[in-house]
């Protein structure tokens, strides 16, 4: 078949060079329909008719003085629709820099971008859905993403939406597993036999399942690609199964970096205020924002980020995609049960640096005292130690459902006569109250529910 192309070009190669290129592109059977002038304007006195040797058969977009002309390759793009974007251009008219810019743009309105040496393809986006649907994915791991997807979960659960989600892990069932608790009382003592049994009793959609207390289908994935594809996944499986099911709202929940490799109607980003700025804001991190329709910042206090860097990152996010609505979050403890008058042994996966916020946040809301805590939930060697050490001065073990909260942390409380406590890490926005994040979600949510049942 033939593609549509759209070539980026520049003046630093003579005219005649880049118009053997096209055409060689032409006779290789594709259609060249237009080109961005990437610059070196001045080297080139009238380059409509230089490039295409007096009979154009293209549209020629001048690329102003923007470097890189993100504005006229997004021009092309709407008006010729390529399906692919060629690179004949050099430095120094390009430099690293500039090529991601202009791939994450070309992706996100899903042209693939090619170059002598490179190939960037649009995510494969099942779609399955006939139903509304929310993707929640991160910038990287140990961003919260779980936290915010189990947040949102109990939100849309409170207001109506009847939610079920489909969780994507490294750790995931090898075929899809759905876990339904208004079925199944999900307890402690669950998730043990779980782990008893060789699952992975702290994968996300357990998590989701037992913090949020909504159906969850859990699936697997293997790699992550630099926009965010899986190498391999059974997540369509998952979303096929979803869509079976009377659950009217869907919500899809990514892995690390990595995408849900199937189509939803809008995007939610969790963006970690800890993370290096430029993995955030270049690279192919500016796809992601561009993809998002709503970010949520987790993180963003000392020692993770100061105010300095998160007045760059929202600079940033704000230049990349003008418009796009972002919350400024920390994160809090937030446990299931009672723990009034309770000693309390702290098990997390949160830097250690997040220890004494988080026991300031419980002995102070949740009137307990923290006799110990661990931030060592992923090293089990180190974790045992410390469990050892603290359990035995402790009424209860308060875990998130992570790495080794159950196969080591629960069971091991257990055969000291602990109690067992889960806790979601809640995102509680630095200016104003919940409301300013629920407030956004549901406008955001509502809005997709509508626009399904306005669909003819």
């Amino acid at each position: 078949m033939t593609r549509k192309v759209l070539c980026l070009v520049d003046g630093e190669h003579h005219p005649p060079v880049t118009r053997w290129a096209l055409e060689t592109i032409e006779r290789q059977g594709d259609s060249v329909v237009s080109l961005v002038f990437l610059g070196g304007f001045e080297k080139v006195e009238n380059p409509l008719e230089q490039l295409s040797g007096g009979s154009a058969s293209f549209r020629l977009y001048p690329g102003g003085s923007t470097r890189p002309p993100l504005e006229a390759i997004a021009r092309a793009i709407d008006e010729t629709a390529p399906d692919l974007a060629i690179d004949l251009s050099d430095e120094p008219i390009v430099s690293y820099r500039d090529r991601f810019r202009i791939a994450s743009l070309l992706l996100s309105r899903g042209v693939a971008y090619q170059g002598a040496d490179f190939s960037f393809a649009p995510l494969h986006l099942e779609p399955v859905f006939h139903k509304p649907s929310l993707a929640i994915v991160g910038t990287g791991k140990r961003v919260g993403k779980t936290g915010v997807s189990v947040f949102i979960s109990r939100l849309l659960k409170a207001h109506g939406f009847d939610p079920l989600v489909v969780s994507m892990g490294r750790g995931g069932p090898p075929e899809p597993d759905l876990v339904d608790p208004t079925r199944a009382p999900l307890t402690p003592e669950t998730l043990i036999e779980v782990a008893r049994r060789g699952g992975h009793a702290a994968s996300d959609y357990w998590e989701d399942a037992y913090l949020a207390q909504v159906p969850t289908i859990g699936c697997r994935r293997c790699g992550g690609g630099m926009a965010g594809e899986p190498f391999i996944s059974n997540v369509v499986e998952g979303a096929r199964l979803a869509e079976k099911l009377p659950h009217p709202f869907i919500i899809l929940e990514g892995s690390g970096q990595t995408y849900p490799p199937v189509k939803t109607d809008a995007s939610l980003l969790i963006i970690g205020a800890g993370q290096p700025i430029e993995n955030v804001l270049q690279y192919l991190g500016e796809y992601r924002i561009l993809q998002a329709d709503l970010a949520v910042v987790t993180m963003c206090e000392p020692p993770f980020a100061d105010v300095a860097k998160l007045d760059e990152l929202t600079r940033g996010l704000a230049l990349i995609k003008p418009g796009l609505e972002v919350v400024l979050t920390v994160f809090r403890p937030d446990p299931l049960g009672d723990l009034s008058g309770k000693r309390v042994f702290l098990a997390t996966t949160s830097a250690p640096q997040a220890l004494p916020s988080m026991k300031e946040h419980l002995e102070r809301h949740h009137g307990c005292t923290i006799v110990g805590a661990t931030a060592s939930l992923a090293n089990r060697a180190i974790l045992r130690k410390e469990l050892a050490a603290g359990l035995p001065s402790a009424d209860v073990l308060l875990t998130e459902i992570k790495a080794a909260s159950i196969d080591v942390a629960a069971m091991t409380a257990v055969e000291h006569g602990v109690e067992v406590q889960f806790m979601n890490n809640i995102p509680l926005p630095i200016e104003g109250d919940l409301s300013q994040i629920e407030t956004k979600v549901l406008a955001l949510c509502q809005g997709l529910r509508d626009r399904w049942e306005n669909t003819p």
